[in-house]
């Protein structure tokens, strides 16, 4: 209600001024794409934030697409926008990043978040510090230990479903995921009170990151806030722990403290982002997976056969290794149409370098755009029957042309092959060991971050 009542107090104040504003938007830009700028100050931003399912544009989207086509120009976050969903010109924004169009985070995400933080950092200073991130996916695939980690990961939350008749799927997958990559990055196990910090302040973190930015006590932006400044304090103590007594955990925590040339901050803002993205995403993106599966008994039935065909190949309890991962090509499949149809990432946040034409509209220098990849996703022209899930789809490599589930380009996100790794296994695992079914109805709703309304509680029953 606070968030309401401090937006619409502001809007007498400008609402005298919006026509001239209006007006000296029409007279300085010819050609720009149609559209509604919608009211003083906050434009269209709660209409575009509305929750809706995931595997769905939203009313507003909807509305707009069909009032102005496609492309069309509004009034969000604060600055006049370009919204894109066309296909076409989604991979063109991000096929020319740092030429055309820069990455362009609201200030709150950068209140949130960090000035440091990947999302926020652009030109060279972001193209350096993706590279450490980078470097995360490369150390992890030259290493038989990661996949070793994540096999007896899961394998430990199998067994701790055992005598368990229900989960909350969502909660028993931000656990999977963040003690994974607590493991990979900082050496830490899941009964460790710092891990177990960390893990509660990543809760109130995402609860904050998209919020309004009133960073006052009891406010989900500044609980968020105080949470982010928490965790960099944890990640702070540690490096100087190390650094003063010498301590090598041979974890990716002591890759960046080797590198000379970043700043302590730097070092700091890289790993916190790995967390977060480890932690968040992974989860959501598994999550997803099984909700789906749901909705496809054939797909599940073919997913089965192909993780009993690798486990037949193997000794009794013996682990997967990485040519075990590179058979799960239907699982890929199953992946791939998961992230599509759920939409982890559903837009970005760009703006223009200089004024940019494309089919005929004009893009103003300056203005922000938001490419929504949602929409490449769930659109008829680029996917046929887009509304199903159909894991089919991905058969050949062709496809992969139209698809931007982790963004695109210069700023594709660098863990995503990380991801893909964690949910196959999980997979591999949960299929042979357990079947299921929803408790009740629930499915992914985007607000704009992706979770599920209800934590996804499901039945469970071992095989044997």
């Amino acid at each position: 209600m606070i968030i309401f009542v401090f937006l619409f107090a502001l809007v007498p104040v400008f609402l005298l001024f919006q026509p001239f504003l209006l007006f000296a938007v029409k007279q300085q830009h010819k050609n720009v794409p149609p559209g509604s700028m919608g009211w003083p100050i906050i434009g269209e931003t709660l209409s575009f934030l509305n929750p809706h399912k995931s595997n769905t544009l939203g009313l507003y989207l909807q509305d707009r697409c069909s009032r102005y086509g496609r492309i069309f120009k509004s009034h969000l976050f604060f600055h006049p926008t370009i919204v894109s969903c066309d296909h076409e010109l989604n991979m063109f924004i991000l096929q020319n990043e740092e030429k055309l169009f820069q990455g362009s985070y609201p200030k709150s995400i950068h209140g949130v978040l960090g000035d440091l933080s990947l999302l926020c950092i652009v030109g060279d200073h972001h193209k350096r510090l993706r590279h450490f991130a980078l470097n995360l996916t490369n150390t992890c695939k030259s290493k038989a230990e990661y996949i070793n980690d994540v096999d007896r990961l899961t394998i430990s939350v199998m067994e701790s479903w055992r005598n368990k008749k229900e989960v909350h799927f969502c909660e028993e997958m931000k656990k999977f995921t963040f003690n994974l990559i607590v493991k990979q990055i900082l050496s830490m196990e899941p009964e460790e009170a710092e891990a177990t910090n960390i893990l509660e302040d990543f809760h109130t973190f995402m609860k904050g990151l998209i919020s309004l930015p009133l960073c006052i006590p009891g406010t989900s932006y500044g609980k968020a806030v105080k949470a982010r400044l928490r965790i960099h304090s944890t990640l702070k103590s540690i490096m100087r722990e190390r650094k003063q007594e010498s301590i090598r955990k041979g974890d990716y925590f002591d890759v960046l403290l080797s590198n000379s040339s970043t700043s302590d901050e730097e070092k700091i803002s890289v790993a916190l982002d790995l967390l977060l993205g480890g932690y968040e995403t992974t989860s959501t993106l598994i999550a997803m997976i099984l909700h789906f599966l749901g909705q496809s008994p054939d797909a599940l039935q073919l997913l089965k056969e192909e993780h009993q065909a690798i486990r037949n190949r193997k000794e009794k309890g013996e682990g997967l290794n990485w040519e075990d991962y590179k058979q799960m090509e239907f699982t890929q499949n199953v992946i791939n149409e998961s992230l599509r149809c759920g939409n982890v990432v559903k837009f970005v946040h760009r703006k223009a370098l200089k004024d940019v034409h494309f089919k005929g509209f004009l893009i103003p220098s300056g203005w922000k755009v938001l490419p929504i990849l949602a929409a490449s996703n769930l659109d008829p022209l680029v996917h046929e029957n887009p509304t199903e899930f159909n894991p089919w789809r991905w058969n050949g490599q062709e496809k992969m042309k139209s698809y931007a589930a982790f963004g695109g380009g210069r700023r594709l996100c660098p863990g995503s092959d990380i991801a893909k790794v964690e949910a196959a296994i999980f997979l591999h695992h949960l299929v042979l060991n357990f079947r299921w079914r929803p408790q009740g109805v629930d499915y992914p709703v985007a607000y704009p971050y992706v979770d599920f309304h209800k934590g996804l509680p499901i039945e469970i029953e071992p095989y044997c």
